[in-house]
C-alpha cells in the first residue's frame, strides 16, 4: 500500500522549507522543517536564521528555522546548472529578449542559429515571443537587425538555487544573505 503524503497544517508546502548550509557557510541543500529541527536537536546543525513564528512541541517552543548550518562539511561534487525551458524562462524573467514583453506563451530562440554553428548552451539561448521568434526565424541578429535586451549568460548558482526551490517571499528573503552571488530577490519568483 503506497504511504501517504501528508501536507503541513499550513496548507503549503514552501513556507516549510529550511535552507542548508555547509559548515563553511556554502548553500547546500533545502530540506523540510521537521528534518531540520532533528539536525538542530541532534546538535548535527545550528540554527542560523530563524522565521517570525514560533514552533510548539510537548518540548517546548523555538523560533521556526528558516536557515542552518551543519556543524561538519560535506563534500560534493559541483553541479552544472542544465539548460531546460523552464530555467531559461525564469532567467529572463519570462520577457522576449528581443521586444520586452512578459508573457507565458514564450519559445525558446538560439541568438547565433543551430544551423549556423550555435550550441544549446546558457550563452546562445533566450526567451521570446512566437512573433519575434518567428521574425527572427534562422538568421543572425545583424541579419534581421534586432537587438537583444541584454546578453544571455549562465546564471550563478545562487540564482538556481532560488529558482529551483521557490520559495515564498519571506523564506527567500532570509536565504538571500546566504546566497553568494545572488543579484535577484527571491521575493518575485
Amino acid at each position: 500500500r503506497p504511504r501517504s503524503r501528508t501536507r503541513p497544517r499550513g496548507g503549503d508546502d514552501t513556507v516549510n522549507r529550511v535552507l542548508v548550509l555547509n559548515a563553511d557557510y556554502e548553500p547546500l541543500n533545502v530540506c523540510g522543517l521537521g528534518r531540520a529541527i532533528a539536525l538542530v536537536d541532534a546538535d548535527k546543525a545550528e540554527m542560523v536564521a530563524s522565521g517570525g513564528t514560533v514552533i510548539r512541541s510537548p518540548r517546548g517552543s523555538r523560533p521556526r528555522p528558516r536557515v542552518i548550518r551543519l556543524r561538519y562539511h560535506v563534500r560534493r561534487p559541483w553541479i552544472p546548472v542544465r539548460v531546460t525551458r523552464r530555467e531559461v524562462f525564469v532567467r529572463d524573467d519570462f520577457t522576449c529578449q528581443y521586444c520586452g514583453v512578459r508573457a507565458r506563451d514564450l519559445t525558446i530562440d538560439h541568438v547565433v542559429p543551430r544551423h549556423l554553428g550555435g550550441a544549446h548552451a546558457w550563452e546562445n539561448v533566450v526567451s521570446a515571443c512566437l512573433g519575434c521568434n518567428l521574425r527572427k526565424g534562422g538568421h543572425t541578429l545583424g541579419e534581421t537587425r534586432m537587438r537583444l535586451a541584454r546578453t544571455p549568460r549562465r546564471p550563478a548558482y545562487a540564482q538556481w538555487f532560488l529558482w529551483a526551490n521557490r520559495p515564498d517571499p519571506e523564506t527567500a528573503a532570509a536565504w538571500q544573505p546566504f546566497l553568494p552571488g545572488s543579484s535577484r530577490s527571491g521575493a518575485h519568483l
